[in-house]
């Protein structure tokens, strides 16, 4: 309901239609008894006096009264009936174009609080820091961004109306019931509580089996993400038919879950249905006699109109059981979705955090330590010291595992010290706003990330008012302008996802284009040409040495041949900082960088 706290001004709307609606079908349902007495031809004349106004709805009754006896008097019978049904098609008339305004009105509300929903799920999403993403499968989010919405849009978000409407409109009809015969209302009443027992109970295992058939069909969709990312390493291993019966298997409990869910679902209305007929069936038992042979306190008429108002009452009931069922399905659904939007930040900005627009002097780490779990002492990064000067290159290098990647991850705040602290010009990264933090910087990593649009909107991604010239500079500058010019709609081409029309160095030009037109201080290389061929590492590495130029860079590589021009390299081994030098002073010492560019020289 909170999603739908900016709608919530039109429910006054939705509810007076609603009444309105319920007030015309009631109205149908009395004009019943004066319909079966003509038929019935023991309408008589009354000579009743003109209506005066006390309440609206009693002043309606007076004034068909009225009507009614006054065309009995003046056109017998036959006028009589004519009456009564024209006054009944108008009621039927109103009674549904208030019900339609009803639903219009309430579908603004339901359209309104998915659409805030599903914005909210993203939002949140893209907000949440990369330690998030390191514990969840892509499958799930997926299921909690497509199916656990749609399920509250078909469950909960649908049963809003009934809700709000269905419980006024019993409300009203029981006020008629006991307005004809309190004694028989009471006796009718008694039911209730035994049906709702019923429901309830039924509805706690809806709400088990939803959760279990929703947590299932996010494992479906993992394997269904990893088998198309994946789909070149299963066919090179075979491994179809382990994915295939992993996913029979998988849907095949899902399959049950569901029919297990839908069972129960589908049982609620027609059990109320069940024992309400079952009521009415007893009060015709027990009234009918009495009204045929006169002994009871209603009419023959009156008994009929009592009999349908009692009908009437069973399909809001039949809608307020399933809307319970319903809902208990869509907290299931809920829950999920709310255990993301209460996942906790650690990555948080400051409310008074600073604005910096520029980079003048020096990336400093002082005394840092680094563990992904918090609390954990087995530390990834162990007591980092180490100053970045504005303008040079500095190369981490080291085994895979010794935290390089981790180091680079703590520039742009991807994850925050454990102990000790980063800073930039003197400023604790913690007390700079992040957007500006990153405005500062330019990553081009390993794997290429590119998205399933443009080649202009890859380059000018996150860049708002960029013009073409700019673009094309960008992608000249990155070795890239040519083979671009080559695809089939220039800069327009679409490369599909990630990229994947594209070569592995023509990805990354696109990449390094894309850190080109930023124009950032700052610049993050994480193994940008480690899975290239020699020509395209030829190529791209030429583009690299033209985006460094007059930039501070930080660089990752395995290579060591790209980073002997470094103003330092740094080596790391599990977590710490071993050795620290240029390359002609880091192949005079024994160590690990001697030994790395021993075996690539041998190689």
């Amino acid at each position: 309901m909170g999603f739908a706290r900016k709608s919530m001004s039109i429910v006054p709307l939705y509810i007076l239609f609603s009444l309105m609606s319920i007030v015309f079908g009631m109205l149908n349902i009395i004009l019943l008894i004066p319909l079966l007495k003509v038929i019935f031809d023991k309408a008589q004349p009354k000579h009743l006096p003109s209506p005066t106004f006390n309440n609206p709805f009693q002043y309606l009754l007076d004034s068909f009264n009225y009507q009614f006896d006054k065309i009995l008097i003046e056109h017998g019978s036959l006028g009589s009936l004519y009456f009564v049904c024209a006054v009944v098609m108008i009621s039927v008339l109103l009674a549904n174009v208030c019900r339609y305004m009803a639903q219009r009105t309430m579908l603004k509300i339901r359209v309104n609080v998915i659409r805030n929903l599903r914005q909210a799920i993203y939002d949140k999403i893209v907000s949440l820091d990369l330690s998030f993403f390191s514990n969840q499968r892509k499958g799930d989010l997926m299921s909690s961004m497509s199916n656990d919405v749609q399920s509250i849009e078909d469950t909960v978000v649908s049963s809003i109306q009934v809700v709000f409407k269905d419980p006024l409109m019993i409300i009203v009809y029981f006020i008629m019931l006991f307005s004809l015969s309190t004694k028989l209302t009471l006796f009718t009443i008694i039911i209730l509580p035994l049906t709702g027992l019923l429901i309830s109970q039924i509805s706690k295992r809806l709400k088990k089996d939803s959760v279990e058939s929703q947590k299932t069909l996010g494992s479906l969709l993992s394997i269904t993400e990893e088998t198309i990312s994946g789909t070149r390493i299963i066919k090179a291993f075979n491994a179809q038919h382990y994915l295939r019966d992993k996913f029979e298997s998988l849907n095949f409990y899902y399959t049950r879950t569901l029919k297990r869910m839908f069972y129960r679902r589908d049982i609620a209305s027609p059990l109320t249905e069940f024992m309400a007929y079952g009521a009415i069936i007893a009060i015709i038992l027990y009234v009918g006699p009495l009204v045929l042979s006169d002994k009871s306190d209603l009419s023959a008429e009156e008994f009929i109109g009592y009999i349908v108002f009692y009908v009437r009452i069973l399909d809001p009931a039949k809608n307020i059981t399933g809307a319970i069922a319903a809902i208990q399905r869509g907290l299931a659904s809920g829950e999920r979705i709310f255990a993301i939007m209460d996942e906790e930040q650690h990555i948080v900005e400051k409310p008074n955090a600073e604005a910096i627009q520029s980079f003048e002097k020096d990336i400093t780490f002082n005394n840092l330590s680094f563990a992904y779990t918090k609390g954990d002492t087995g530390y990834v990064l162990k007591d980092i010291n180490l100053t970045i000067k504005k303008g040079h290159m500095v190369a981490l290098v080291g085994h895979s595992g010794s935290g390089k990647t981790t180091l680079s991850d703590m520039l742009p705040r991807y994850y925050d010290p454990s102990q000790g602290s980063v800073k930039i010009d003197g400023h604790n990264l913690k007390d700079i706003k992040l957007h500006n933090l990153r405005d500062l910087m330019g990553v081009v990593s390993q794997e290429a990330i590119l998205f399933n649009d443009s080649i202009y909107n890859n380059i000018a991604f996150g860049l708002p008012h960029i013009q073409q010239e700019e673009v094309e500079q960008a992608a000249a500058i990155a070795n890239a302008h040519d083979f671009i010019m080559q695809t089939e709609n220039g800069y327009q081409t679409i490369i599909g996802d990630r990229g994947n029309k594209l070569s592995g160095g023509q990805r990354q030009r696109l990449s390094i284009a894309r850190a080109v037109l930023k124009n950032p201080p700052i610049l993050i290389l994480d193994e940008a040409t480690s899975a290239l061929d020699t020509e395209s590492e030829k190529i791209v590495q030429d583009a690299l040495y033209k985006l460094m130029q007059n930039r501070t860079s930080i660089v990752i590589a395995h290579r060591l041949s790209t980073v002997q021009s470094a103003d330092m390299i740094v080596v790391l081994d599990k977590g710490q900082i071993v050795q620290c030098g240029t390359h002609e002073e880091l192949i005079t010492q024994t160590g690990i960088y001697k030994q790395l560019n021993d075996l690539q020289k041998l190689g």
